[in-house]
């Protein structure tokens, strides 16, 4: 929504200071400019990037309009699920989890969590790591270091999605050069025609070094920032995961894990310390 907001805003700006300067919009419209700025700028984006990473921009992009994957009634279903999870391994021991691993979404474990069940990727790295638990893993240190890898190895490929962004960004106003000096060939090949003429060449010239600076500034580089942002939001939600699970091998009951874990919230999305442990004290053992 933000995203859209500020589009229009930038868009309002710049045609409403154009109109004051007393600049006439049909000349702004020059689909042959569009056509070499964009196209182009489509083409090496296309030729630059791995399917994957073209795909995840698309993605992101679109992601942009749903805002940030993870809500505040996502994290706190995230916190109470650890906490189920970590006092079922502590009264009952960690094989006592084999069965809810082997599939979770027909657990009874983790049906209690339907938000956390449909994120595949949540569920796959959750149980995961448990999983390892399960088969004598009990080293903070060394999972944690496990975890971090695989976490970073996420965040890069995420981040990869922005910079191709960002890159594409940066060509468009070279692009915009491109398609003015063509403008500027083809007025000279017009160069005998009125000055009327001429004026309105070299004018839609110039659309192409504007069009593509906007382009730049104004759209795809602040889009590229805003992608990037949610990435990093959305990846606090594995963070938490994270910190709940290294507390639990660390041996803290489960209460002490969960908060933990709380406390890596951004808090706007971090439940209170009272809210959390109502929930969980009215959850029944599993």
């Amino acid at each position: 929504m933000f995203v859209i907001i500020g589009f229009l805003v930038v868009s309002g700006s710049i045609i409403g200071g154009y109109l004051m300067l007393g600049g006439h919009l049909a000349i702004l419209f020059q689909p042959a400019e569009i056509v070499i700025i964009g196209g182009s700028g489509i083409g090496a984006f296309v030729a630059s990037n791995k399917k994957e990473t073209i795909a995840g921009a698309i993605s992101g992009m679109t992601g942009l309009l749903k805002g940030p994957k993870y809500k505040p009634d996502d994290y706190f279903e995230l916190l109470t699920l650890q906490y189920q999870v970590f006092r079922m391994a502590k009264s009952k021991g960690m094989l006592a989890l084999e069965t809810h691993l082997e599939n979770p979404e027909g657990s009874v474990l983790f049906s209690q969590f339907p938000n956390f069940t449909a994120d595949h990727h949540a569920v796959e790295f959750f149980c995961d790591y448990l999983r390892l638990m399960t088969l004598g893993t009990d080293n903070p240190l060394e999972v944690e270091t496990l975890i971090d890898q695989e976490l970073d190895l996420h965040h890069e490929q995420k981040h990869e999605i922005a910079h191709a962004l960002t890159t594409l960004a940066e060509s468009f106003p070279g692009l915009g050069i491109v398609a003015a000096v063509l403008g500027v060939i083809h007025t000279m090949g017009s160069i005998t025609e009125p000055p009327e003429v001429l004026g309105h060449l070299i004018g839609a010239a110039l659309v192409g070094t504007f069009l593509g600076i906007l382009l730049c500034y104004g759209f795809v580089g602040p889009l590229a920032v805003a992608v990037k942002g949610m990435y990093d939001t959305d990846h606090n939600y594995y963070v938490c995961l994270k910190t709940g699970i290294i507390a639990h091998l660390q041996g803290y009951a489960p209460s002490v894990s969960v908060e933990f874990a709380r406390k890596t919230l951004a808090e706007n999305v971090r439940p209170s310390f009272l809210e959390l442990e109502e929930a969980t004290s009215v959850l029944s053992p599993v």
